[in-house]
């Protein structure tokens, strides 16, 4: 009799996930059209992921969200909720992956899916700036949080991503600042401009936008008849970006108007010299 009633209650059990995992059919079924409360957490888990194959994220993670509702405490749920955020981040749900990442991390702090939540949650910043344009607070965003994720996390499979994605996002400030400064120096705005660029240069040395910077800084200068900060921008153009079209460009300018490049002076362009080209630090 024992035996009657476990093979009726597996086989109550496969024609139930079958029935919920072949709701998808022709049309996609909405949230509160299952009442997921006569299904166990695995057989909801497992629709989830059904949803997720078939690229119907946003479902997904509704659906995803049922198990940590239905089954808060369970192993299931936690699994449910970092798969959730990852529905979520696939849907370009940004917002609602930030808070499931969140709710991860404030639950499981040591688990060993925490690293990923983090990373989530840098993601659903980071993947909003590829455009120059947008509003920097993103980027910050993104850097604090891609900066948890490497100091957290170091020895973590995600940790390399982030530093690769930590250099990116901070290249992407300088991009705006120069963009910034362009748009001054074109306008004959001189000295908006040289804010600009010297932010570049004291601020975001490592990146890629630190030779034009340099470049302008000696155009914008020279502009404005200041021959010895144009003069000491063009010395560290020469020492760290020689084969660069910047200095190339920033050497024309100069000894065509009988100028070396050389530091001199006594400016902020003389200490950033004396620290990058000379190793003292003041």
């Amino acid at each position: 009799m024992t035996g009657g009633r476990s093979g009726l209650a597996l086989a109550v059990a496969l024609m139930s996930g079958l029935a919920l995992a072949g709701c998808g059919g022709e049309g996609e079924v909405e949230r509160g059209e299952v009442d997921y409360e006569n299904f166990t957490a695995r057989q909801i888990f497992e629709r989830a992921e059904y949803d997720l194959a078939r690229g119907n994220e946003s479902l997904a993670a509704e659906v995803f969200s049922e198990v940590e509702r239905l089954y808060p405490y369970s192993d299931w749920a936690k699994r449910a909720l970092i798969m959730q955020a990852f529905a979520h981040h696939k849907a370009e749900e940004y917002e609602e992956s930030r808070a499931a990442a969140q709710r991860y991390i404030d639950f499981y702090p040591t688990d060993e899916d925490a690293a990923y939540a983090q990373y989530l949650l840098a993601l659903s910043y980071y993947d909003q700036i590829d455009e120059v344009g947008r509003d920097q607070g993103l980027t910050f965003q993104a850097l604090q949080s891609l900066r948890k994720v490497i100091e957290t996390y170091p020895d973590s499979e995600y940790a390399r991503s982030a530093i690769l994605k930590f250099d990116l996002a901070f290249d992407h400030l300088a991009a705006k600042e120069m963009e910034v400064g362009r748009y001054y120096l074109k306008r004959d705005h001189y000295t908006s401009a040289i804010s600009r660029f010297r932010v570049v240069v004291e601020d975001f040395q490592t990146t890629s936008h630190t030779p034009e910077a340099l470049h302008r800084l000696v155009e914008s200068y020279l502009s404005l008849g200041l021959t010895d900060e144009a003069r000491t921008a063009g010395a560290i153009l020469g020492h760290n970006f020689r084969g660069t079209e910047w200095y190339e460009d920033s050497y024309a300018l100069l000894t065509g108007q009988g100028l070396t490049l050389e530091a001199t002076g006594d400016n902020w362009l003389r200490k950033v010299y004396r620290q990058m080209i000379q190793g003292r630090w003041l």
